[in-house]
């Protein structure tokens, strides 16, 4: 039942948020081209996350799954939370992320141990949440993540 509440309120807040906070311009691209990339890029690993989940890009809000792409990061209600622990330990500061991670750790404080461990991945990557991806799909995930410390 968590589960469900939690993601309607993310449901009835993405449009909102895509439309007045993210400023950025959506990618112009669609998950069959990402395929289309050398299979260690971004642009691939980003492809196949969406495919393998039954996604489709969220315009303005690529770089989500980008984290998810370069983190390792489950889509599972706690672990989406857990992600912006993770941003949060890297130095993301936004309203959203405040939002995530109040609402998730009232509703999952058994996961606390989890969202901590996070955090403390999030501080220790070097901070790479700013990056414009976009720009990025042709380098090796592995590459990225070296270089980072993720």
């Amino acid at each position: 039942m968590r589960d469900f509440l939690i993601e309607r309120l993310y449901e009835c807040s993405k449009k909102p948020y895509q439309k007045y906070f993210k400023k950025n311009e959506p990618w112009k691209i669609d998950k069959d081209n990402l395929m289309q990339y050398p299979e260690e890029s971004l642009g691939f690993g980003l492809g196949n996350f969406l495919y393998k989940n039954h996604f489709d890009i969220q315009e303005k809000l690529e770089d989500h799954d980008i984290i998810h792409v370069l983190t390792n990061t489950g889509v599972s209600v706690y672990e989406e939370i857990g992600m912006q622990y993770y941003l949060f330990g890297n130095g993301k500061k936004s309203p959203y992320l405040y939002m995530v991670i109040l609402s998730g750790t009232i509703f999952y404080p058994k996961r606390i141990h989890y969202f901590i461990q996070q955090y403390n991945r999030g501080k220790k990557a070097l901070p790479f949440h700013y990056l414009d991806f976009s720009k990025m799909l042709f380098m090796p995930v592995y590459s990225i993540q070296q270089t980072f410390n993720i």
